[in-house]
């Protein structure tokens, strides 16, 4: 069998990733607020973006932009072809403008929301502590301690590691963490609950021996709402008992809680839905959005032909074919936005009128079909954006649920099984909470079928607590 090289002709099909269809994928998935940092970089990196005034028609841009054909906006930027002008601009043909909300000043946070700083506890502490006349040692000591304390209030070193690391006397420590336990908020800087309660008691100047007992000894009967025990172990009546526990119930177990929590993010929606009529009306929303255009200026400069450099005029040209693929690009993303969300509109349709009773299970699949795109497109458009709607806002893979199947008829949406095990636990008699097989058995007369770990998980995700603990005595 000899051994030799040939050449041979196949024909195949393969999918390439053009730098243009990357940075269309790239801006189906931005956020909002990314796409404005994209664009407003855009403008300061491409010379032939200009961003156009709120009279002129930025539609009409983008209409342009779509209007082109392949030989007058060149896919490959290393072609050499010279950008057409005269045809860009003449072969222009009209497509449907989509409707566009223009949100006003009314929607907006407040100036002053915009501009305070949230309180700070390590702050708020150091503050005390310089005006509370310690000496200059002391309030080393107090600033060590003070940066030991968590967003809880807890402090998260022990008195020896501080006097250890920091080569302080234990006992001065000690004295001045009792003194810094004393600032506001009380029981700041303590080391576990009990002694966070205590401090907010001994402060309380309540002379009741039996009330510090019940904090010391009994905390696991207090959480598990066994008041049985602690008034056999403590020889007092039930009802001593709960005038006792009323007063710890009052007492703050996370002392920094005030000044503590992620701070507020406002979301701008993507789209808005408005109701006119019986029908809902989809409306991309483009206030504070740059309105991109083609630069004028490198405009007449191309149609003169004024480049003394051919190296000049390749630049210009490069930059002119990203510039018009940016646009063209925006608005594929807007359009791909504005087609997916009547999609969800039409599916969801109960949902709009009713609430979220009447969400209905549906995957990307429904929508990839309903308009003809695929399954990896629609997750893309669906990640973070959001939607406001007669319903308040949500994002938009909210209305992408599994199904929960019902005993008979069509399947329930999972989030509308949340919301029925939020209404059935803030019906619960609360001297009798519901267990968590209990709703399902509730959920089962309502021709829904669950299982008790599903309701479990739900009622986690929910911030519910179990039934023992959601117990009231009085």
């Amino acid at each position: 069998m000899a051994i030799g090289m040939k050449q041979s002709l196949q024909l195949g099909q393969n999918l390439v990733m053009t730098p243009q269809l990357q940075q269309a994928i790239k801006l189906l998935q931005l956020s909002r607020m990314e796409l404005e940092n994209l664009i407003n970089t855009e403008l300061v990196d491409n010379p032939t973006l200009d961003e156009s005034s709120e009279s002129e028609s930025t539609t009409q841009s983008i209409n342009e932009m779509e209007a082109q054909e392949g030989p007058k906006v060149e896919e490959n930027p290393q072609a050499s072809e010279d950008f057409n002008w005269e045809n860009y601009l003449e072969n222009v043909r009209s497509t449907p403008n989509l409707p566009v909300y223009r949100g006003g000043e009314d929607e907006l946070p407040s100036y002053e929301n915009t501009l305070t700083q949230p309180a700070n506890l390590t702050d708020h502490l150091l503050w005390q502590l310089q005006l509370g006349g310690l000496a200059e040692k002391e309030r080393a000591i107090g600033e060590v301690i003070i940066g030991n304390i968590n967003d809880d209030g807890y402090l998260t070193a022990s008195v020896e590691e501080i006097a250890q690391k920091e080569n302080f006397d234990p006992h001065e420590v000690e004295a001045v963490l009792y003194t810094i336990q004393n600032y506001d908020p009380i029981g700041v800087a303590s080391r576990d609950l009990k002694e966070c309660l205590l401090v907010q008691i001994y402060d309380m100047k309540r002379e009741d021996e039996m009330l510090e007992r019940i904090v010391e000894n009994h905390l696991p009967d207090l959480e598990k709402k066994n008041y049985q025990a602690i008034s056999k172990a403590l020889g007092l009546s039930m009802e001593e008992i709960i005038k006792r526990v009323k007063v710890i119930e009052e007492l703050e177990p996370k002392p920094g809680r005030a000044f503590g929590g992620a701070p507020s993010h406002y979301i701008i929606p993507d789209i808005y839905i408005v109701k006119r009529g019986d029908e809902y009306v989809v409306m991309l929303n483009e206030d504070g959005l740059p309105k991109l255009k083609i630069s004028n200026f490198y405009k007449n400069l191309l149609e003169k032909g004024e480049f003394s450099q051919a190296q000049t005029k390749d630049y210009v040209q490069g930059k002119l074919r990203s510039a018009v693929w940016l646009i063209r690009s925006i608005h594929q993303r807007q359009r791909t936005i504005f087609k997916v969300t009547e999609s969800i509109v039409r599916q969801q349709r109960e949902f709009f009128d009713k609430g979220i009773a009447f969400l209905k299970p549906m995957v990307l699949r429904d929508v990839a079909n309903d308009i003809g795109m695929h399954e990896s497109t629609i997750s893309r458009v669906t990640t973070n954006k959001y939607v406001h709607t007669p319903r308040g806002i949500f994002e938009l893979k909210f209305f992408f649920n599994s199904g929960i199947s019902r005993v008979s008829g069509s399947d329930v949406a999972s989030e509308s099984v949340k919301e029925k095990v939020k209404a059935i636990v803030a019906q619960e008699p609360p001297k009798n909470p519901y267990s968590d097989q209990k709703i399902v058995e509730l959920l089962l007369k309502e021709n829904i079928n669950i299982a008790r770990r599903t309701v479990a998980k739900y009622r986690e995700m929910l911030g519910i607590l179990p039934s023992s603990k959601r117990k009231k005595v009085f």
